[in-house]
C-alpha cells in the first residue's frame, strides 16, 4: 500500500497552476481540498482531478459537500438539502426521513466520486444547539435523532463507495462562538459532553472511517483545542473509544487554531497530538510555511498515519462523458435523486 503525505492544502483556480503542480509534487503533500472557486462544471472538475492524479496517483482529493449552505459543488450538480431539513421531517415522519437520509448520502457520494473526488468531509454529527456556525448543518438537536439519520446517510455513502468522516468531535454544537473567526471554549464536564454531544460519534463508530476534531477548548479536559490535544486524540479517541480510523485536523487557518502559533507550529501541534493529516486552506503563504516545517522536521511524519490515510481512497470509476453516466449504479442514483428532489425542491 502506497504511503500518503500528511498535509492537505487547496489550489488556486479551476485548473492547476505551475505553483499548484510544484506543491503537489512535494512528498509531504498528500491531499487537496476543493472549494467553490475550483468548480465550473462536473466535466471541468473531473479534468482537474484527473490532472492531479497524473502528477500524484495516490493523492487524496476531498471537498465539503454537506448539503444546504455548505456545498462546494453546485453548477451541474444535484442540490441537496441542509441536513436539518431531514431532522424536521424526522419529527413527524421518521421512516421517510431515514429513507431520505440514505438517498441523500448515496446521491451526494455518487456525484462526488463521479468527478474524481475521493470523499466529502461528511457527515456533521454535531447537535443543532447554540453554535452559530453549525445550525442546520446538524441533523437535529437530539443525539438519538442525529445518530439514526446520520447512520442512514453514511450507509448511503458507503454503498456508493465513499469513506465517511464525522465532524466536529467531540461536538461543536453546544459552543456559541464560530471557531473560524473566534476562540471557542466549552466549560462543561467530560461526563456531560460524553452523555450528550459525543453520543452520535460513539453510537455510529462502526460506520465512521475518519473523525475531524473541533477547534474548541474543552477546558475541563485540556487547555488545548481538541485537534491539538493528545488527551482527546490519543487517550480518549484511540484509548477509551477504541477508534482506529483516520483523524483529520480541521482547517489550521481558522482563528481558533492560531493559539498553537504560526502555520508551522500548528501543523506540528496537530500531528504530534495524533492527527493523521493536517489541513491548511485559503492561505498559500501559511501552507508553504507548514510544508517547510514538515520538510525540516520529518520526524513529525509517521508511516502508520500515512498508510491509514490510504483507506480514504474513493471507489472512483472512469469518466463516461457526463455526471449521470459516470455515477455508480445509475438507476439507483437516479431514483435517489428523484426522491430527494421531489421531497425538498419540488
Amino acid at each position: 500500500m502506497q504511503a500518503v503525505g500528511q498535509l492537505m492544502l487547496d489550489i488556486e483556480g479551476t485548473a492547476l497552476s505551475l505553483a499548484d503542480e510544484a506543491l503537489l509534487r512535494q512528498p509531504e503533500v498528500g491531499g487537496v481540498i476543493l472549494f467553490g472557486r475550483n468548480v465550473e462544471s462536473p466535466e471541468q472538475v473531473r479534468e482537474l482531478t484527473d490532472s492531479m492524479r497524473a502528477i500524484k496517483p495516490n493523492i487524496l482529493i476531498a471537498v465539503d459537500q454537506e448539503g444546504g449552505r455548505v456545498a462546494r459543488l453546485r453548477a451541474g450538480f444535484s442540490p441537496l438539502p441542509a441536513m436539518g431539513k431531514l431532522g424536521e421531517r424526522f419529527e413527524h415522519d421518521p421512516i421517510t426521513a431515514l429513507d431520505l437520509a440514505y438517498c441523500a448520502g448515496y446521491l451526494m457520494a455518487s456525484e462526488v466520486l463521479a468527478v474524481g473526488i475521493d470523499f466529502s468531509f461528511a457527515p456533521v454529527l454535531d447537535i443543532n444547539g447554540v453554535s452559530r456556525v453549525i445550525g442546520d448543518r446538524a441533523f437535529h438537536a437530539h443525539p438519538i435523532a442525529i445518530t439514526a439519520l446520520s447512520a442512514e446517510f453514511m450507509r448511503g455513502m458507503k454503498l456508493a463507495g465513499m469513506a465517511t468522516t464525522g465532524k466536529h468531535f467531540p461536538g461543536h454544537g453546544s459552543v456559541a462562538p464560530d471557531s473560524h473567526v473566534d476562540d471557542a471554549t466549552d466549560e462543561r464536564s467530560y461526563d456531560e459532553i460524553r452523555q450528550y454531544d459525543m453520543q452520535p460519534f460513539i453510537r455510529n463508530k462502526p460506520l465512521l472511517d475518519a473523525l475531524m476534531p473541533a477547534h474548541v477548548v474543552f477546558s475541563t479536559v485540556d487547555n488545548k483545542p481538541a485537534g491539538f490535544s493528545s488527551i482527546w486524540l490519543q487517550q480518549i479517541i484511540r484509548g477509551k473509544l477504541g477508534f482506529n480510523g483516520v483523524l483529520f485536523s480541521d482547517d489550521l487557518s481558522m482563528k481558533a487554531a492560531h493559539v498553537a502559533g504560526d502555520a508551522g507550529d500548528r501543523i506540528a501541534a496537530a500531528l504530534t497530538a495524533g492527527c493523521d493529516m493536517g489541513l491548511l486552506c485559503n492561505d498559500r503563504p501559511a501552507a508553504l510555511v507548514a510544508l517547510e516545517r514538515l520538510q525540516k522536521q520529518p520526524t513529525l511524519l509517521n508511516t502508520t498515519s500515512q498508510h491509514r490515510l490510504s483507506s480514504m481512497k474513493g471507489n472512483i470509476k472512469g469518466w463516461r462523458g457526463s455526471l449521470a453516466d459516470s455515477a455508480k449504479d445509475w438507476s439507483h442514483w437516479q431514483s435517489s435523486q428523484r426522491k430527494v428532489l421531489e421531497n425538498f425542491f419540488a
